[in-house]
């Protein structure tokens, strides 16, 4: 039941996207229209040209030419008519399509990470793609065979009224088994369409994990359970796939059954009323036409309803991604300017999943200037702390504050552009080396790029690459190494000098001694900035002006390098674990 409702909300929403273009749809119809027209009108003119064809040796030429010029005219006016509508249709479909899609990845923009860590990246992308592409697939049948199979069976019935009722009861007492039989075939492969887009996004999403984490699946010798599994996948979708294509394919023999039915009973009784001379043979001939051209477009229309389900369970699934509850808006929130770096969390709770909790009435008071290193077993919460303060999370309860304001009602784009974040994992998109590295500040000039990867310690591999600056790169760096990956990442922050900074394991992919170059370019770059430092390696926050002990998402110790140590307590046990001779 819950199908059968969602289905038509589906189709009201596409109706939501195609309403735009209604003049070009009304315009698609006057042409389908005019076509089925003259598509009609040709039977009448072939039908005169054979009531003027007597016997052998009584053709009235004379009267049949101007009637086949005229057939050849219309015929061409027909085509001509029909290709424009194509043109039109095509013009709507990929227009609202590409509304659809545009809208799709306008809201990806806006859903909270929560939902991108839920759902894999593989399935939202098949969203976005296959399955807005299948559903164009049937909405351009729908547009193209829908209006001229309504308005055929329209006209046909309107001309056979004209030429004979009697025979026109006969064909409209059949028409309706032919409706039942489609109706009840397309109303039970909506699931088997849905079932199979699914299992697509479910491959898709596969595909896209194995792909992306290849140098592990044969670091470990997986190839053969990842083969294995995407053979599971691959079988299932097989099996979605023929039972969807099986039970929609017979709507078209079923339905050319009955068409079969009707045509034979118009050829019967025509035939009858032609030998008690209450028909003329040309009118017969013309009748049949009508039968055919009548019983036609029910197999398009019937075909076009199949298409529809399999286009409105992809469009569903569309839907659902651009239905999903957007983040928060901060539409009306303050823009945070110039800000010294006072960040303070009051009594912070948080969790990712309701039933398992994480970080507890946290508080923490940060003063412009100090650097605050967070440190602890993994899982402890850490990395959460860091989300939290970019928003990226929002708080379940307590409040986080910069130059005393409540996050909350600071505009995440301002809040966001006063931090300097640079993770352990790099994120590069596909582009030159100088297109990622000024990410955060577009305007910037060359001499300031320059001054950044120095600073950074870049330049130096930066020039030995083919191009320099202008190399250009693939997604997530290409061919570059882990290390010259973080080291363009830092670049992009000594770049924008921000006034808070965010280092979350920042050199865990560089060699030593560039570490310790960046480590004391990073210590001139934090001075007068607010820090938070996120390590494993406790070497490297000795000099931090708070630690930050984490456990079991509390803070169980806090203080600076010499004061932990003296106390002998978890800091104590862990810095020494790391340099135990």
């Amino acid at each position: 039941m819950a199908e059968k409702k969602k289905n038509p909300k589906t189709l009201l929403k596409v109706l939501g996207f195609v309403k735009r273009y209604l003049f070009f749809i009304f315009l698609s119809m006057l042409l389908a229209a005019a076509s089925v027209a003259g598509t009609l009108y040709i039977p009448i003119v072939i039908g005169e040209a054979i009531d003027f064809i007597v016997g052998e040796g009584q053709v009235n030429f004379a009267a049949i030419t101007p009637l086949l010029i005229r057939a050849a005219v219309v015929a061409g006016a027909t085509a001509l008519c029909q290709w424009l509508m194509s043109v039109i249709n095509n013009r709507v479909v990929f227009h609202v399509v590409r509304d659809i899609r545009n809208t799709a990845f306008d809201r990806i923009q806006e859903l909270p990470l929560s939902f991108l860590d839920r759902n894999p990246v593989g399935d939202i992308v098949s969203r976005v793609i296959a399955d807005a592409d299948q559903f164009a697939d049937g909405l351009l049948m729908g547009f193209t065979q829908l209006f001229t199979g309504v308005m055929t069976i329209a006209g046909t019935l309107v001309f056979m009224l004209s030429i004979n009722p009697w025979i026109t009861l006969v064909v409209v007492v059949l028409t309706p088994v032919s409706l039942f039989v489609a109706k009840f075939i397309a109303k039970r492969t909506y699931n088997m369409f849905k079932l199979q887009s699914e299992t697509r996004g479910e491959q898709t999403a596969f595909i896209d994990e194995m792909i992306g984490n290849q140098k592990v699946v044969k670091a470990f010798g997986r190839e053969d359970e990842a083969i294995e599994k995407f053979d599971e996948i691959n079988l299932r979708l097989e099996k979605a796939y023929l039972s969807a294509t099986f039970f929609s394919s017979l709507v078209n023999p079923s339905t050319r059954f009955v068409n079969s039915l009707v045509y034979a009973g118009v050829g019967l009784t025509g035939a009858i009323a032609a030998i008690s001379g209450g028909l003329s043979v040309g009118a017969l001939s013309c009748f049949l036409s009508y039968a055919n051209q009548y019983t036609k477009p029910f197999n398009e229309i019937s075909g076009v309803i199949t298409e529809l389900q399999n286009a409105l369970a992809c469009a569903g699934r569309v839907f659902e991604l651009i239905e999903e509850p957007a983040q928060v808006s901060d539409e009306g929130n303050k823009v945070l300017g110039g800000t010294d770096g006072d960040v303070s969390l009051h009594d912070v709770c948080f969790s990712y999943v309701p039933e398992k909790k994480l970080i507890e009435n946290f508080n923490l008071t940060v003063t412009p200037g100090q650097r605050v290193a967070i440190v602890g077993p993994t899982g402890c919460g850490k990395t959460t702390v860091i989300n939290l303060l970019m928003r990226f999370y929002d708080v379940t309860s307590g409040k986080i504050c910069v130059e005393g304001e409540d996050i909350r009602e600071l505009t995440r784009e301002s809040l966001r552009s006063s931090y300097g974040m640079v993770l352990q994992e790099t994120w590069l998109r596909s582009g030159t080396i100088r297109d990622n590295i000024t990410m955060g500040k577009p305007d910037a000039t060359d001499e300031e790029v320059i001054a950044a990867s120095k600073a950074a310690h870049a330049h130096s591999f930066i020039k030995r690459l083919p191009d320099g600056y202008n190399t250009v790169i693939g997604e997530d760096g290409g061919s570059l190494s882990q290390g010259q990956k973080q080291l363009l990442c830092i670049a992009r922050i000594m770049l924008c000098l921000p006034p808070m900074l965010i280092l979350d394991e920042a050199t865990s992919s560089i060699d030593t001694r560039t570490e310790i170059k960046i480590q004391d370019a990073f210590a001139k770059l934090m001075k007068g900035r607010t820090s938070f430092i996120v390590a494993h390696r406790l070497s490297t926050i000795r000099d931090a002006d708070i630690i930050l002990v984490m456990k079991d998402g509390n803070i169980i110790e806090q203080g600076n390098h010499t004061e932990l140590l003296n106390k002998g307590g978890f800091y104590a046990n862990l810095y020494n674990s790391q340099f135990a001779v």
